[in-house]
């Protein structure tokens, strides 16, 4: 049996799931386990000279940029270990170079292949890619699925919901992996092929029954979509609400679904949903249908009108940059913001994000001449392939934009002031004059102070921060 640390860097603000579920696995295979989370805890020294070997969930762009960084730093002391990465964006790991012989990088449901890896059963000759999407097989002793948190960060570390009545210990959750969709731009179809697998409705309880004894009022479903399976996911919310009626929870879901399943969302309401997270992206129809989202900008605008209709908010996701972005695509987004009064709700960082386009991306298979176009040479440093806009005052625009975002999430500015300066910087840039944000069109929400939200932005798909990169590289 082997020393194994298992390492995340980035988890979206939560106490990471990417450690959590591996940690079971193994534990359960007699392997001796320590995890560190690197986005709450100082570099683990004394772990890293204990280890035998070395497992980093990678479950984004973000937490792999600062895994490679990490990686970096671990080899400088201990250039002979063994390295796993494991998470959505492993295989493009590979791609970089950045794995040797005796390497893994697995994406999928990692435990198994993790274990095996372990074993002596890894790879021999060079670094081994693999998906392996069977179901989960940690068990505890009455035959449920559950993660294993122990010797992890409590979750006061983490990100807490606020909302106008304070704050909330948040613990995270999933009650389904994979996805139903295939959109072009998302790394979750490279691996599950349009395919969803649920986790056992009694795992997922009494999952959150720990949580809540550890302090948790909030839960967060991590799933890609927590209505790729409605019936499913009701039982979940059902059950939550049932043991535990005071906790609230939130989750990410498409527009199509939130306007499909109108009666699912009124239902969730009742039981304690109070913020959606949902992929907008664009308020460009063409940059839309060019991702293959399933949805319109106008829908965009009706789901949040029926959310509110049932008291809960919506915090959209955003894509601003994309090869198919034209200038009044900027202008028709902020003005969006405020029509829709969503100023409060778009976290800064969501204004200056550009597609991502890594090894394996729907959108290599695509038959489109204007993404071939502006298709550049394969950056490992990047972790995909760069990409120019047709107008070069985007790109620029791009860039003052993530700048001035990342300044804004680094000073807690509130998010009108941060709003005001995209907007200013945006007209200002295309040499327009401002005519000032158009009235709202849809059911204002409460009042921005009150609405429901996580305390960290979301990077999901940003790169790093100069802090997040100097938590994890060696600064001697």
């Amino acid at each position: 049996m082997s020393r194994v640390l298992l390492v995340s860097t980035y988890e979206l603000g939560a106490q990471p799931l990417g450690l959590a579920w591996p940690a079971a696995e193994l534990t359960r295979a007699g392997h001796e386990v320590r995890s560190v989370d690197l986005a709450v805890e100082p570099w683990p020294a004394a772990d890293v000279g204990w280890a035998e070997a070395v497992a980093f969930s990678v479950p984004m762009h973000t937490a792999l940029r600062l895994a490679l960084a990490a990686i970096d730093r671990l080899r400088a002391t201990r250039p002979g270990v063994p390295v796993a990465l494991h998470g959505l964006y492993a295989p493009v790991a590979a791609a970089t170079g950045a794995l040797g012989e005796g390497d893994l990088a697995v994406a999928g449901e990692a435990g198994a292949a993790l274990a095996g890896w372990l074993a002596g059963n890894g790879p021999a000759g060079g670094p081994e890619v693999a998906v392996d999407l069977g179901r989960a097989r940690a068990t505890g002793a009455d035959g449920v699925v559950l993660p294993r948190r122990a010797g992890l960060p409590g979750l006061g570390a983490y990100a807490r919901l606020v909302t106008a009545d304070g704050e909330r210990l948040v613990g995270t959750v999933e009650a389904s992996r994979g996805c139903n969709h295939r959109c072009r731009h998302c790394p979750v179809p490279v691996v599950y092929n349009g395919r969803s697998r649920p986790v056992a409705v009694e795992a997922v309880l009494a999952d959150v029954d720990g949580l809540v004894a550890a302090g948790a009022g909030h839960v967060r479903f991590a799933d890609p979509d927590f209505l790729n399976r409605p019936a499913h996911a009701l039982r979940v919310a059902r059950g939550l609400h049932a043991r535990h009626p005071g906790v609230t929870f939130d989750a990410t879901i498409k527009v199509s679904h939130l306007l499909r399943h109108r009666d699912v969302v009124a239902e969730l309401a009742r039981l304690g949903l109070v913020f959606v997270v949902s992929a907008f992206e664009s308020t460009s129809d063409t940059v839309l249908a060019r991702l293959d989202k399933g949805h319109t900008a106008a829908d965009a605008g009706r789901a949040v009108a029926e959310l509110r209709e049932v008291g809960v908010e919506i915090r959209p996701s955003l894509l601003p940059f994309t090869p198919w972005t034209c200038r009044q695509d900027l202008v028709d987004i902020v003005d969006f913001v405020a029509a829709f009064d969503l100023v409060a709700n778009v976290d800064p960082v969501q204004y200056s994000i550009r597609l991502l386009i890594p090894p394996g991306s729907l959108l290599l298979e695509a038959d489109d001449p204007v993404l071939a176009g502006r298709l550049q040479e394969f950056d490992a440093a990047l972790l995909g392939y760069r990409w120019s806009a047709e107008d070069p005052l985007l790109d620029e625009l791009q860039a003052e934009l993530a700048a001035l975002t990342e300044r804004a999430a680094e000073t807690a500015e509130p998010a009108a002031a941060t709003y005001a300066a995209v907007r200013a910087l945006v007209f200002a840039r295309l040499g327009r004059r401002d005519p000032g944000p158009p009235e709202p069109v849809a059911t204002r929400g409460p009042e921005p102070a009150g609405r429901p939200h996580l305390s960290e932005p979301w990077f999901c798909c940003a790169e790093p921060t100069r802090n997040q990169l100097a938590g994890v590289a060696d600064r001697r």
